[in-house]
């Protein structure tokens, strides 16, 4: 392959697009390669929200009683697969000790350094890519069947908005209704939070960031990765059209980022959340007005381009096992007692996912342990599409040997050797 690139990102979801946007508006001619399309993996299917208010990454439960209520694996916000259950317990014990309350709040300050800049970044980039009218401003409505879940949350929303900014209204039930007339009459009330933007078509956003890069003159190529190898000063990529080598290299390739740097002895603690998403038709007459997470339940229902989109909880299985059926039945059977006028499948299938998560919930960004021009740019779990941006300007402002606009330490790849 001809070859003048001066970076290599490897992966088109959302965060590589955004890193190869971030490094080529920075002068830094950029090869961008991923077997699919942009946007096309991962990155195809969420919720839609671009979500300032997610300082606090979702932490593994501590109390008996809650770890007992999903270990009988009946729950619509997870379900595991019981063969995965001896590869997760060590992942699970780290992940369960970094919940600890103090420790956690430790992690909040460092995910909220990255999630603080997410809606300026993803405006930016969107204004450049004539992509604007994909974000809609109005932020989601999380609602609650029971009354202490209820309390609970507005306690955690006191909390946010104290140290962390976030802005939210308290919602009791009439004013739920108010908001979303559609849903079942009932609930015990719910939080609207007012800052997130929702992206009413998340695939084409990648596609507008995708194109912007493009005219601004980088090289998009769909092509698989099969081999990345240090060659005296540059890196070489193999690919299946053959080798193309660059000074430094990026792997962003989410929950396949593994198969590249194991080679390279980078083994980090990585497991996997897998999802699912359907579409279903809008309700005619009192249409879904926000996106709407059932937080007792653990789904969401986001009205977007293609109809009201559903998405699961997390299924723990295996990256590459087969489908399974349960995750969006049991998510679908209680989306239409939350909402009883969500009208008919409209994909012939359900799509599916995965997330690339670590112990301590916080992503992996920065130079790769011990291998020069190296870089690493994954596992931010159920946040790809919120600090995509983010994290395309965090690492291009280090490749650059800028001053970076966060201490990247807490990212840094070498906290999991």
């Amino acid at each position: 392959m001809a070859n003048n690139h001066e970076v290599i990102v490897l992966g088109a979801g959302i965060v590589g697009v955004s890193i190869a946007l971030q490094l080529q508006l920075r002068g830094r001619p950029t090869l961008l390669l991923d077997q699919q399309g942009p946007g096309e993996g991962t990155s195809f299917g969420n919720a839609g929200l671009i979500q300032r208010e997610a300082v606090m990454p979702h932490p593994f439960p501590r109390a008996l009683a809650e770890i007992l209520s999903y270990a009988r694996n009946r729950s619509t916000e997870a379900y595991y697969r019981g063969t995965m259950l001896p590869r997760l317990a060590i992942p699970f014990m780290q992940y369960w000790y970094h919940s600890q309350e103090a420790r956690h709040r430790v992690i909040a300050q460092h995910y909220a350094a990255l999630i603080t800049h997410c809606l300026d970044d993803h405006l930016l980039l969107a204004g450049l890519a004539g992509a604007g009218s994909l974000l809609r401003p109005g932020g989601w409505v999380q609602v609650h069947s029971q009354s202490a879940s209820l309390d609970h949350a507005l306690k955690e929303a006191e909390y946010k908005a104290e140290h962390f900014g976030v802005t939210f209204d308290a919602l009791d039930s009439a004013r739920v209704a108010q908001m979303e007339s559609s849903l079942r009459g009932g609930l015990a009330g719910g939080i609207h939070w007012t800052q997130p933007l929702a992206v009413t078509n998340p695939h084409a956003l990648t596609k507008a960031y995708l194109d912007y890069f493009s005219k601004i003159g980088g090289d998009f190529r769909t092509d698989a990765v099969q081999q990345v190898q240090r060659r005296g000063a540059t890196w070489r990529v193999e690919t299946r059209h053959g080798p193309v080598d660059a000074a430094e290299v990026v792997v962003a390739l989410g929950a396949w980022s593994p198969d590249i740097t194991k080679p390279l002895g980078y083994r980090p603690p990585l497991f996997v959340k897998r999802g699912y998403h359907m579409h279903y038709a809008q309700p005619v007459a009192t249409p879904l007005c926000h996106p709407v997470l059932d937080a007792d339940q653990g789904y969401v229902l986001a009205p977007m381009q293609r109809g009201i989109r559903l998405t699961t909880g997390a299924e723990f299985a295996h990256r590459d096992a087969p489908r399974s059926a349960v995750p969006l039945s049991r998510a679908e059977a209680q989306a239409r007692q939350l909402l009883p006028s969500l009208g008919e499948r409209l994909d012939a299938d359900a799509w599916m996912g995965v997330r690339p998560c670590t112990p301590d919930m916080l992503p992996i960004i920065g130079r790769a342990p011990n291998q020069p021009g190296l870089w690493y740019a994954f596992g931010h779990c159920h946040q790809g599409l919120t600090l995509g941006p983010t994290t395309g300007r965090l690492l291009a402002e280090m490749m650059r040997g800028e001053t970076p606009f966060t201490d990247p330490a807490p990212y840094r790849p070498e906290r999991f050797i």
